[in-house]
């Protein structure tokens, strides 16, 4: 691979981010003899870098991508508008695939930093941050480098593991991460997501580990981790933003209102706006999503008649915060694996959905608040009962079961709350080979079949012969989602 370096200066944020190759970055001995390097860095500053990297790659060109291929975004003009048909070239996938290892490949250079001083918190953040990255590379690309991806001078074309070892050993990872912020030494300064806090990371951790096991479908670990996970929107594990260009703006907002106005927008076939809009906003008699909404969309902000993303006041501001892990996330991991045990717990799955609904009934969403403009348009989300899910009844989906029924509203809720973020395209793929199969009626926008995954970047294609024998199409599924 080659090595590709670019420092960029994050002043409000007081990080580095390191865009280099996998293969390049833990070449220990140039690192020592570069003073530049992040190796040579206190662990704060490496800490608040590889943060600005994890930060960057969730609220990406992926992410974007992620929205169009997972029903909620449309891609209208120049690239996006191929994108839209499922058309992506190799080479779309560079920037983020490097960003993603080389902000990895800082979180081990902190542990390695942290684990002989004793700094436990450090060491657990690193590992969340670690396990954040390549849980995102992962999903989307199948097998990855990662046993051997930060060993340069041993491994200089790592080898690609198998997707489910991969998610093994990241649970695995996770639990470590999880015992080293249970029983905090040390401590962290420059961390701009939770300020130092052990406990709201290791609140983190175990959400992160729930959802790799719902991917895998692995329910009765999913409720375990997930009731050690986060537990009110005050654990939101958040990136701040500000409003000053080049420094801490909201990347969807950089690019929605400054870099590519009208490259993307929330009319058909975006599905996300069509489903919450349905019968006057109202999903059933006790449920009024008109606030939120408005929200997430407004019409002819950036084309005349156009339904545009909210950059006003709502959801895509430059100073609104973007979700890597909610407590919504976490209690919709709650509700939907209780659905689906083998003998499911209705009871437990309909107190986790009612305790979104709850939240949501005060407008918060990601950090920030409804305004009241929209709130007094509608917002209604009183809980639900169990019955209410029976043939017949208050909340029939139209599935057959209650327990169908159910899970239906389950991933009703994930599509709406989930905005953004790329684990709507996993949910796309996931939801086809879940049981009981239950999906949402999003269109396929081109052909006959939804995208599978991302397809190699073609700087890994022209640098690592290991790849070669993998390189698929985007239709491909990945093992997991098989």
């Amino acid at each position: 691979m080659k090595k590709k370096i670019y420092i960029r200066t994050i002043v409000a944020l007081m990080a580095v981010m390191i865009f280099t190759s996998c293969s390049d970055l833990f070449k220990v001995p140039d690192i020592q003899k570069n003073p530049n390097a992040p190796a040579d860095a206190p662990i704060d500053v490496l800490m608040s870098g590889a943060m600005v990297g994890l930060s960057a790659v969730h609220e990406d060109t992926d992410a974007r991508l992620s929205m169009m291929w997972g029903g909620q975004l449309a891609g209208l003009s120049r690239q996006h508008a191929g994108f839209q048909d499922y058309i992506v070239a190799a080479s779309t996938f560079d920037n983020s695939w490097s960003i993603l290892y080389s902000a990895a490949a800082n979180a081990r250079i902190i542990q390695l930093k942290a684990a002989p001083l004793n700094n436990k918190v450090a060491l657990g953040i690193s590992q969340v941050m670690e396990a954040l990255l390549m849980a995102k590379v992962t999903s989307l690309y199948g097998d990855v480098p990662y046993s051997q991806a930060f060993d340069a001078d041993k491994y200089p074309t790592p080898q690609f593991d198998k997707q489910l070892d991969v998610y093994n050993a990241l649970i695995a990872l996770l639990n470590s991460a999880y015992a080293n912020l249970s029983a905090p030494t040390g401590s962290v300064t420059l961390d701009f997501i939770f300020k130092g806090s052990a406990s709201k990371w290791a609140a983190a951790a175990k959400t992160l580990q729930a959802r790799l096991y719902l991917h895998l479908k692995d329910y009765p670990n999913a409720v375990a981790a997930a009731t050690l996970g986060i537990s009110s929107t005050a654990g939101d594990a958040l990136v701040p933003h500000g409003s000053s260009q080049q420094i801490d703006l909201n990347l969807n907002f950089d690019f929605f209102d400054i870099s590519r106005p009208g490259d993307t927008g929330f009319d058909p076939p975006a599905y996300l706006p069509v489903f919450m809009k349905a019968n006057g906003y109202k999903r059933n008699s006790i449920t009024n999503d008109k606030a939120l909404y408005n929200h997430f969309f407004q019409v002819g902000v950036y084309t005349t008649g156009a339904l545009d993303p909210n950059t006003q006041d709502g959801v895509f501001t430059g100073d609104a915060p973007h979700p890597l892990l909610t407590y919504y996330e976490n209690q919709l991991i709650l509700a939907e694996a209780n659905a689906r045990l083998a003998a499911p717990n209705i009871g437990n799955a309909v107190k986790a959905l009612n305790n979104v609904r709850k939240q949501l009934e005060t407008g918060y969403i990601n950090g920030k608040t409804i305004d009241p403009a929209y709130v007094a348009l509608g917002i209604q989300y009183d809980p639900y009962k169990a019955a209410d899910f029976n043939t017949g009844d208050l909340a029939d989906k139209g599935q057959g079961t209650q327990q169908k029924n159910l899970i239906y509203e389950i991933i009703s809720q994930r599509f709406i709350v989930l905005l953004a973020q790329y684990e709507i395209f996993n949910d796309l793929r996931r939801l086809q080979v879940a049981t009981p199969v239950v999906k949402l009626p999003i269109p396929i926008n081109k052909g006959t079949v939804y995208p599978a995954r991302f397809v190699y970047p073609q700087n890994e294609v022209n640098t690592n012969p290991n790849v070669k024998a993998l390189v698929v199409d985007q239709f491909t599924k990945v093992p997991i989602f098989q």
